[in-house]
């Protein structure tokens, strides 16, 4: 699973997950895109979990890249720990997602099975996702 080498802050606050992505929306690698439809967090076991089912879809096929990394921490307290007594300890990273971030982009296989591993990998995934590719956007934008 993926996790940060060192943070600056062992600990962070949750934040708020509000609004579009403005950054990380087009497509910038691949010709084809998962693409998050509803803001939130990934956590770093769903995004292995997506990718690991990609790579076995695409059968060593193709290039994959993953546009999001899990840098924030989430901390939980132990089972029947009384309130204060301070923050727990880290239990998994995850990634804040806005709505219309790029999460996946595929390159070099077809259309049918770029779709198929990306419809096995957004069910993987705590979030709403669609399917993007390069031509659909070519005709948004003619």
């Amino acid at each position: 699973m993926q996790q940060p080498a060192r943070t600056k802050y062992r600990k962070a606050m949750r934040g708020t997950q509000k609004g579009n992505a403005t950054v990380g929306f087009m497509l910038a690698h691949g010709s084809f895109g998962l693409k998050a439809m509803s803001s939130g967090f990934l956590t770093a076991r769903e995004l292995e979990a997506a990718r690991k089912t990609i790579a076995h879809t695409l059968q060593r096929g193709g290039k994959v890249w993953c546009r999001v990394f899990p840098h924030k921490p989430f901390t939980k307290k132990a089972l029947e720990v009384p309130m204060g007594w301070g923050k727990g300890g880290v239990e998994y990273y995850h990634a804040s997602v806005p709505a219309g971030t790029m999460i996946f982009e595929i390159d070099g296989v077809s259309d049918a099975l770029a779709r198929e591993a990306f419809t096995l990998a957004g069910a993987k995934l705590s979030l709403k996702t669609t399917i993007i590719d390069s031509t659909s956007l070519l005709a948004l934008a003619a």
